[in-house]
């Protein structure tokens, strides 16, 4: 077997313990999320049916449920530090600290298919575990979605539900394997690759209502609500025309016709909501998927260019 077949095996080799963590990440949330549906929904179904004819009820089973679903979207949605984190500490920096790789460098590997290895072999097992996980988590999202405490417009839901989550990993990987060839120290490459995944998606996460054009609507005073499923960004009231941030100015009461006389003096026409309806996700879904997957290969770009550089 030549050095070059052999190296994907051989970076399997090396990282067996991360392989199987992955592996059993990937098989304990599956899980869950089987046993969530096809047990737990049990419970919370015959909960709310026994509720629908009291007038009071405890309705802890439906809590548990939307509980441990919104654990599930943490696990999946937050999964991407933990693989920059190693990214960066034991995939490339280690290696480049302990002086391993120039050793698979003098044994007819040449630096470029060393990196392409590191990075294909992963991706292809993190891309295979998201393909399992995302399908089960909007299965067990979907099938009970009235005993859920969480809308689709939910940071960790959010990210879950679709292809965002594996685009997450795959950017993690390549800023961590980033970090590592910047860094060449362990420890090091795996606080700046953590840190730098974080503001990646707190960035994101403090944007994403801008990724997609929103919804405005306006209405009578009263009169006008957004439909209940829809991520509401912002509402307000109309006066003299403009928009006034504050659905409580002029809260007027008394009778109809003082109520009337109040609404002019303070010039108040109508109230207005902007928001985003629930068929916006996939469009907010995707185009936050493209967004990470360019950082994605801006970072790969900018390791294989360092690579070169370095061993030129």
């Amino acid at each position: 077997m030549s050095a070059v077949t052999g190296l994907p095996w051989t970076v399997v080799r090396l990282h067996r313990a991360a392989l199987i963590v992955w592996g059993a990440f990937v098989a304990a949330v599956a899980g869950l999320l089987v046993w969530l549906v096809e047990v737990k929904a049990d419970a919370a179904r015959a909960e709310l049916a026994y509720c629908a004819h009291r007038e009071t009820c405890t309705i802890t089973a439906t809590l548990d449920y939307g509980d441990t679903i919104r654990w599930a979207a943490t696990l999946l949605c937050y999964s991407s530090y933990a693989v920059a984190a190693w990214a960066g500490a034991a995939l490339v920096a280690r290696e480049l600290e302990t002086g391993t790789t120039q050793l698979a460098w003098t044994q007819s590997v040449s630096p470029v298919r060393w990196l392409t290895a590191k990075l294909a072999v992963p991706a292809l097992l993190l891309t295979l575990g998201g393909a399992v996980l995302v399908p089960l988590f909007r299965w067990g999202w979907s099938s009970n979605p009235d005993r859920l405490n969480d809308d689709w417009a939910s940071d960790n839901v959010f990210v879950a539900r679709g292809p965002a989550m594996v685009a997450y990993v795959l950017c993690a990987l390549a800023v961590g394997a980033l970090a590592g060839l910047v860094l060449r120290r362990a420890l090091p490459a795996l606080g700046v690759s953590f840190a730098l995944m974080l503001v990646l998606n707190q960035f994101l996460q403090s944007h994403r209502a801008d990724l997609w054009p929103s919804v405005t609507r306006t209405g009578a005073r009263g009169e006008f609500n957004p439909p209940d499923s829809a991520w509401r960004l912002e509402d307000g009231v109309l006066v003299h025309g403009e928009h006034v941030p504050n659905p409580g100015y002029g809260n007027c009461e008394g009778t109809a016709a003082e109520t009337k006389r109040c609404l002019a003096d303070h010039g108040i026409t109508g109230n207005y909501s902007v928001y985003h309806p629930a068929s916006h996700f996939w469009p907010l879904h995707l185009v936050e998927t493209g967004i990470v997957l360019a950082v994605a290969a801006a970072a790969t770009a900018a390791a294989f260019r360092l690579l070169r550089r370095r061993t030129a």
